[in-house]
Parts: C-alpha cells; sequence; structure tokens
C-alpha cells in the first residue's frame, strides 16, 4: 500500500477535474464518518446533555428562532 508522501505527490500531478472529483470523495467521506460517529454518540446518550440544554433555553425564553 502507498505512503501517503507517495500519495501526496501523486495528487500533485493530477488534472483539475480528477482533483476536483477526489476532494468530493473526500468531503463524502468524512461526512460519512462524522454522521456514524454522530449516530453512535446519540445512541448511548453522550449528545442528551445537548437536549437538555436545547429545553432550558427553551423554558427560559431564550431559545433563538432559525
Amino acid at each position: 500500500m502507498p505512503k501517503v508522501d507517495e500519495i501526496k505527490a501523486t495528487i500533485e500531478t493530477i488534472e483539475e477535474e480528477d482533483y476536483v472529483q477526489l476532494r468530493k470523495w473526500f468531503s463524502e467521506k468524512d461526512w460519512e464518518k462524522w454522521d456514524k460517529q454522530i449516530e453512535a454518540d446519540s445512541g448511548t446518550g453522550k449528545l442528551d446533555f445537548l437536549i437538555k440544554e436545547a429545553f432550558d433555553e427553551k423554558m427560559r425564553g431564550k431559545l433563538k428562532e432559525l
């Protein structure tokens, strides 16, 4: 498997269109990982504090409309 430095060197040589496709692919992979992490954290209750904060702000009348 190629090393990171070899991959970087190859990326430096690719055409702009291929570079754009590669950036899009990386972005999609990052969002997929983020979605999976959020889903896992939500399932274990790690994000419950955010829901509590939102309800507390709503009760105080400080929740901003989007």
